[in-house]
């Protein structure tokens, strides 16, 4: 028996069900196990036959050893055991002075012997050597009897090639599967119960966690952004480093409050959420968004309110908590560390703005365009087209058609024509003033009224680190379908880098 060191016995749980892609999970498990206990020095981590063994130093807590592993995503459960050799007289000598240790411990009284044959050369079968082992306790351990229905203790037996391990414990972890091994998510991370613990739940996953605050400083204050912090430091310690990009909402909640109607505030104010935390991701090369909501909990979580803050974005939205009863949210957030921090009373950018009687069945409708046909023209000018415009009109507050650009077709112009008009979009460094003269130009000739302009990029400082707005020039060649010039193509480059 190892004097010096503790060894600890490590099972994977799901990890040993991935067919022939067990060695990879095995090894990112083995590495993440590294990186949680390099803390401690001369730590040595192996894997061998579907099991994990991690030695450490005496001199650390075998306890808070234990702890640190259990943490790790992707383990099932881990024990701290004794080694020996594989030989019977030296199995009978280590079990009895473990149990004997545990007396002085704990003042069990009663026990029995579960044992396990993995290195099947070895000459006795697993329930005569729990036989065996149970009998030579007995006789070294005079306190002790044998009860198979409700022992004090559990004595195991783990007969291996080369070493045979004994323990009494296991410590449950949290099980799920490595981190790196499902890609990379963004959560949009409030300092509230909820999204901290959908953070969590996908990183169990295998998912590597970026988050992304909203925030109305000043009506938000600094502590409440410390919250969030704090919440981060906490999930760090399960989810590994945490990238946080802050983001003030206030300019857009009080454009919203000025020009919409009062109970749309929290539903556009989640839409605007939803599309920037997408360009954040998309940035960031996060493979898709991540949200705290539960059906039903709040006004905006209702059914419709969730379809609609889904159509503000084309990045898959993850929502791990979905059908969750809050007190189980409650529970788990406790378990994990993240309840007492969340509870602490801040205030953040979805209260301060909280209209009074919120809507809870926006009805937005979203109808994609089809496959690409040969003539469109003959489509947009059909007399089908013009009923089903008509009908949206009668149906709908508001109907807007999302159109190519005016210097590629004038379907602008057509369905302006048969709606109330046209709202240019254009990109500060992407459009050029020419081309927006001629487009205005047209639709003056075409007697298309012009309701307003929405400008892009217009500052780049604000909109540095965001990522793009999607550009319709990823499918048309230039202006008016010319090759872009390698001059035009840098520019365009340097933009989208926010540069």
């Amino acid at each position: 028996m190892d004097k010096e060191k503790n060894t600890f016995i490590v099972r994977c749980g799901e990890v040993a069900l991935k067919g022939m892609n067990k060695p990879y999970f095995e090894r990112v498990l083995l590495e993440r196990i590294r990186k949680n206990l390099k803390k401690y020095e001369g730590i040595e981590a192996q894997r061998r036959e579907g099991l994990i063994f991690v030695k450490a130093p005496a001199a650390y807590g075998k306890e808070t050893v234990a702890r640190d592993i259990s943490r790790v995503f992707g383990v099932a459960s881990v024990s701290h055991a004794v080694e020996t050799e594989s030989d019977l007289d030296a199995i009978y000598s280590t079990a009895a002075e473990y149990m004997n240790e545990l007396i002085r411990e704990r003042q069990i009284r009663t026990f029995k012997v579960e044992a396990k044959r993995a290195d099947k050369t070895f000459p006795v079968e697993s329930p005569d050597i729990a036989r065996r082992v149970g009998g030579e306790v007995l006789k070294r351990c005079g306190v002790l009897q044998v009860d198979v229905h409700h022992p004090d203790c559990i004595l195991y037996v783990n007969v291996r090639h080369g070493q045979t391990y004994i323990y009494a414990d296991k410590m449950k972890g949290f099980g799920g599967l490595p981190l790196g091994t499902n890609g990379k998510g963004m959560i949009l991370l409030s300092g509230g119960i909820d999204s901290p613990v959908a953070a969590w739940m996908m990183a169990k996953r295998g998912m590597l966690i970026e988050a992304v605050h909203f925030h109305s400083y000043p009506y938000t204050s600094e502590r409440a952004r410390e919250k969030v912090y704090d919440l981060v430091r906490i999930l760090a310690s399960y989810c590994g480093r945490i990238r946080v990009h802050s983001v003030n909402l206030l300019d857009i909640q009080q454009a919203i409050g000025e020009n919409c109607p009062e109970d749309e505030m929290t539903i556009l104010s989640r839409r605007f959420m939803m599309m920037i935390a997408e360009r954040i991701a998309e940035a960031n090369r996060c493979d898709m968004l991540i949200t705290g909501e539960n059906i039903g909990q709040v006004a905006s979580q209702t059914a419709q309110g969730l379809v609609v803050t889904d159509n503000a974005v084309s990045m898959p939205v993850m929502r791990p908590l979905i059908a969750l009863d809050k007190v189980d949210i409650m529970d788990i957030a406790r378990d994990i560390g993240t309840y007492e921090t969340s509870i602490r009373p801040f205030e953040d950018c979805c209260t301060v703005f909280l209209p009074k009687h919120p809507v809870t069945k926006p009805n937005l409708h979203i109808m994609p365009a089809g496959p690409r046909i040969q003539n469109a023209s003959v489509l947009l000018n059909s007399r089908i087209m013009h009923e089903l415009v008509h009908q949206a009109v009668q149906q709908y507050d508001y109907v807007i058609i999302d159109t190519t650009p005016m210097s590629v077709a004038n379907d602008a112009a057509v369905f302006g024509q048969m709606g109330n008009g046209v709202v240019m979009v254009s990109a500060r460094g992407v459009t050029y003033k020419s081309a927006l003269r001629g487009v205005v130009n047209e639709l003056r000739d075409l007697d298309v009224p012009l309701l307003g302009y929405v400008f892009n990029l217009a500052d780049e400082k604000r909109n540095r680190g965001y990522g793009n707005y999607y550009y319709y020039g990823s499918y048309y060649k230039g202006e008016y379908g010319k090759e872009d010039s390698k001059k035009d193509r840098k520019r365009r480059r340097s933009h989208r880098r926010g540069k």
